[in-house]
Parts: structure tokens; C-alpha cells; sequence
């Protein structure tokens, strides 16, 4: 815990704040106590503000649109799970037998979720500005990165682009949910002319559209490919006959 405080940079005046963000449900499932989702749903709420708020005064020339793409990029899964590599978060972890068995100290939703907690743990613990603070310090690259080309890490945005391109119309997402209120897990499918993609998961509505999409997108970038252009052009009839679903 300590390690994790210094790498942080922050000294916290109330070391169980830290012990709670790094205490996955699965732990609290055998052990008892209190995991750290409530954390992580303010972590989410602070990193944004936090991101929002350096990128309008670093970029006074973007647009909103822009703002928002470069945002979802920094706020995404991958990119927070990323940073929690960089510091080893997942060997601070408190995860159930079975979690930490099948190698949940380095599992993207995992580590993502309890790096907002983590955030989240910082803003209560010390306010605003160190809170703040760490973000900068954890995100100050992949914020940099963001701003050369936003969008890159809003998967839904650019399945949607993509789409529209190759099919003429928009994804359509359907989601489902599990769990109590209080460790509610929800599970989109997205579909695409006639096809599913899926399911992609995650604690929020938002996250498990966004696995989703990722899914979707991964199946289909290869449609951008210009050969495969050039193939669809040429043989428009074999496509046909041999059921594909483009």
C-alpha cells in the first residue's frame, strides 16, 4: 500500500481510503468489508473533470466535439488499465481466491475500475487538488497522445464512423444487467446489419457499450483495408453468393 501511496506521489491522512479503493468485490465476497465500486464511481466522476478541465485550458483552439473525443480516450478502460500496469497496481490488489487465481490482478476491468477508485480514494482523502494532481501526473502522456488523434480510443465513435460508411446506418446497442444495486454488472451486445457482436462488459452502461464496440470494430477495420475495397468492387456477385453479411 505504501508503494502504491509513493508512486501516487500523495501521503493520505486516512490510509484505509487507500486499502478500500484496492479491495475488488470478489475479496469482499470471502472476507467481508466494503469494496471499492462505490470509489470507483466517484473516481470516474473526478477523472473526468480533471481531464476535462487541463484539456480546456491546454486547448483553448479545439472544439467541444473534439474535447469530448480526446476525453473518452483518456478515460477509456484500456488507457486507465495501461496506467495501472505502469505502477503495478494489480500486485496491490486484494482479490477472492478464485479472482486472483485466474489472473484478475491483471485484467483490464479490473485494473481500470480500481484505478478510478484509486482517483476517487485521493479526492476524499485530500480534495480537489491532489486529486487532481494525480491525475496529471498518471495521464499527463496519455492525454498528450489523445490530443494527436482524438477519437482513437472512443470505440463506439469510430464503429459508428464506420458503419455509416460500409452500411448506411448506426449500431444498435442492447444492453442487459446482473447483480445487486450496489455490484451491478452490465453486459452490451451491439448489433450490425443483422449481426452481433459481443458481449463486451463492465460496471456502467457505458463501459460495456464501449467493450462492445471495441469487439464490432476490431471484427471490422479490415473493411477500411483498400484491397478489400478493391475486391467488393470487382466481385460484387461472389460477395453475394457466398452469404457474406457486408
Amino acid at each position: 500500500m505504501q508503494v502504491i501511496a509513493d508512486r501516487l506521489g500523495h501521503r493520505f491522512a486516512d490510509p484505509d481510503l487507500l486499502v478500500e479503493a484496492l479491495t475488488h468485490r470478489s475479496w469482499c465476497a470471502e472476507q467481508g468489508g466494503e469494496s471499492n465500486e462505490r470509489l470507483e464511481f466517484l473516481g470516474d466522476a473526478v477523472l473526468g473533470l480533471a481531464v476535462a478541465t487541463r484539456l480546456y485550458r491546454v486547448h483553448p483552439d479545439l472544439p467541444e466535439g473534439q474535447l469530448a473525443k480526446i476525453r473518452a480516450g483518456v478515460v477509456s478502460a484500456d488507457t486507465l488499465a495501461e496506467v495501472a500496469r505502469r505502477i503495478d497496481l494489480g500486485g496491490a490488489l486484494r482479490l477472492g481466491r478464485g479472482e486472483a487465481a485466474s489472473g484478475g490482478d491483471d485484467k483490464e476491468s479490473i485494473l481500470s475500475d480500481a484505478m478510478e477508485a484509486v482517483i476517487g480514494a485521493v479526492f476524499l482523502d485530500g480534495g480537489q487538488r491532489p486529486a487532481f494532481a494525480v491525475v496529471d501526473d498518471l495521464l499527463d502522456t496519455a492525454i498528450d497522445r489523445a490530443a494527436e488523434d482524438p477519437g482513437v480510443h472512443d470505440h463506439k465513435t469510430r464503429l459508428q464512423e464506420l458503419v455509416a460508411r460500409h452500411f448506411g446506418s448506426s449500431p444498435n446497442y442492447v444492453l442487459t444487467s446482473e447483480g445487486p444495486d450496489h455490484e451491478r454488472r452490465f453486459h452490451a451486445v451491439v448489433e450490425i446489419d443483422g449481426r452481433s457482436y459481443g458481449p463486451g462488459s463492465g460496471t456502467s452502461k457505458k463501459r460495456a457499450e464501449q467493450a462492445a464496440a471495441h469487439l464490432a470494430w476490431s471484427e471490422l477495420e479490415g473493411l477500411d483495408d483498400p484491397a478489400v475495397l478493391e475486391s467488393d468492387e470487382r466481385e460484387p456477385v461472389v460477395l453475394a453468393e457466398s452469404g457474406s453479411d457486408r
